[in-house]
């Protein structure tokens, strides 16, 4: 089988990350790079370097990814949508849900593949309690509690913290859970002096009755990212820093001795740390994307659907927020 020819616009933060995992992937030739500021992080590494996404698609590409600021992917995407090329979008897929609308809608007409870049569903901690709630380690699921937070991301302007950090926490619950969100009701801040919010708390429920809260901010010098699922059965905790992920199980055994029972409960199980290998979730994200191109395999990327309900979540949290009031999701 043929190479894909894959290009990489914006070459930023993420986009240095993006060109040393495209520059290595098996089946795919990472043709050229674009980005109208240049390449300042030295991410072509000899590869052909153009300005615009239009002199990327001239070199004849299969693909591409879109690393560039959240406002301009759909102006891209659109192009892209045009020359008949695939694409990869960071999160999230847009900056609203109109312009991820027409994404969706130009994606589908050119019959193209389109995915997200929602990265923490690559996170092997998250994969692995996936994969056991589906086995029904944990029974029914009660609730997702999220938290999301660390310093002030300078690079970051054209969106708040919803929808740049949030979305991996909305995303991630819905896929974890296999849920969709039915309400949410958010409380936001603005502490930075810029426009857009800058911390955020909010609940939401999800269809079948779970409830899932998320605390997010830009404000902390400590990073943090963990998520934990409750169910009937016990907890798991995912660390996805450390792509870590713990068992609590709910106990079967009395604790007799008052002193301990007030401080533990009445029963507690077993505290297990799985072990379980840990790719990178970001050449996992790109193989994933790979192979649905070459084999239409769609299961295992963030599809251009999935990444409007989520955008249309992010957009239900502002509102709550302005409002003062829960929202039903679209």
């Amino acid at each position: 089988m043929a190479k894909l020819r894959a290009g990489l616009v914006g070459l930023g933060m993420m986009g240095r990350h993006h060109a040393r995992v495209l520059g290595s992937l098996d089946g795919v030739d990472l043709v050229a790079v674009a980005d109208p500021d240049g390449d300042k992080f030295g991410a072509a590494n000899g590869r052909r370097l153009v300005s615009s996404v239009t002199e990327l698609i001239e070199q004849g590409i299969d693909y591409c990814m879109v690393a560039v600021p959240t406002g301009l992917h759909e102006e891209v995407a659109l192009e892209l949508a045009e020359a008949g090329v695939h694409a990869i979008i960071e999160k999230p897929l847009a900056h609203d849900t109109a312009s991820s609308e027409r994404i969706v809608a130009a994606f589908e007409k050119a019959g193209l593949v389109g995915g997200v870049g929602h990265i923490e569903r690559y996170n092997p901690a998250l994969q692995q309690a996936r994969s056991r709630i589906e086995n029904g380690d944990l029974g029914e699921i009660y609730q997702v509690a999220t938290r999301r937070q660390g310093p002030f991301p300078g690079r970051i302007a054209d969106v708040g913290v919803v929808k740049d950090l949030g979305t991996h926490d909305i995303d991630l619950t819905a896929w974890v859970t296999q849920r969709q969100y039915l309400s949410i009701s958010a409380q936001t801040g603005f502490k930075s002096g810029r426009q857009h919010e800058d911390l955020v708390a909010a609940v939401g429920k999800l269809t079948g009755g779970a409830v899932t809260n998320h605390l997010v901010n830009w404000l902390s010098p400590l990073k943090e990212r963990t998520t934990v699922i409750t169910g009937e059965k016990g907890a798991f905790v995912a660390d996805t820093l450390t792509a870590d992920l713990t068992f609590f199980a709910n106990g079967q055994i009395e604790t007799t001795w008052n002193e301990i029972s007030q401080f533990r409960g009445v029963s507690e199980g077993d505290v297990i740390r799985y072990a379980f290998p840990k790719p990178e979730p970001l050449r996992t994200e790109h193989e994933s994307f790979r192979d649905a191109i070459q084999q239409g395999e769609m299961r295992n990327i963030v599809t251009f659907a999935q990444g409007l309900a989520t955008v249309r979540v992010a957009e239900a949290a502002l509102e709550s927020a302005l409002r003062n009031e829960t929202v039903v999701v679209a």
